[in-house]
């Protein structure tokens, strides 16, 4: 009977969604007494800033949030200034999103605190389990991507080129 009861704690997914839950809500602390964004706000800032101009589609897909929540971000940004929104000439429907200067501004402000932050808890493991982590969840995150459509995969290429097209942009305004 006892290979019935499911137990939660032992339960890979449960682990990962408690714990990344836990981390999210303790790095939010750094996010929200510095700028008073809520996750689903940074998750939009972060993504815009490393990547550039995107649709609200794309943010969704690339970080796991619901189009509600995205829209909530996009009209929160927007409404401080840091956040560009200009309609595809192709389909008025689709909406292309980039970071103002003031945006890239508080983006690049957090990038070192974020940094910060994920340095801090990998310190809490040896070296080779840090290696052993990343290598587990590139595994997991392979395994699921054509499964799961969230798991969207951008090549360093990709990110380079949009933070040197973020870097030009901000210093041509």
């Amino acid at each position: 009977m006892a290979s019935e009861i499911l137990v939660l704690e032992d339960f890979l997914p449960y682990r990962l969604n408690r714990l990344a839950d836990a981390i999210s809500r303790d790095f939010s602390k750094i996010y929200r007494d510095r700028y008073g964004l809520n996750r689903p706000e940074w998750r939009t800032l972060a993504t815009l800033g490393q990547y550039g101009t995107m649709t609200a589609t794309e943010i969704g897909a690339h970080s796991a949030m619901h189009k509600t929540k995205v829209s909530r971000a996009v009209v929160a940004l927007a409404k401080r200034g840091w956040l560009k929104r200009e309609a595809d000439p192709s389909d008025r429907r689709v909406e292309h999103l980039t970071l103002t200067r003031n945006g890239i501004s508080a983006y690049r402000a957090l990038v070192p605190l974020a940094s910060a932050y994920g340095e801090k808890l990998l310190a809490a493991l040896a070296p080779e389990d840090q290696a052993k982590l990343s290598e587990g969840l590139r595994a997991l995150e392979q395994a699921l991507s054509g499964k799961c459509n969230r798991l969207v995969s951008r090549s360093a290429r990709d990110t380079a080129s949009a933070a040197a097209t973020n870097g030009a942009k901000a210093q041509a305004k």
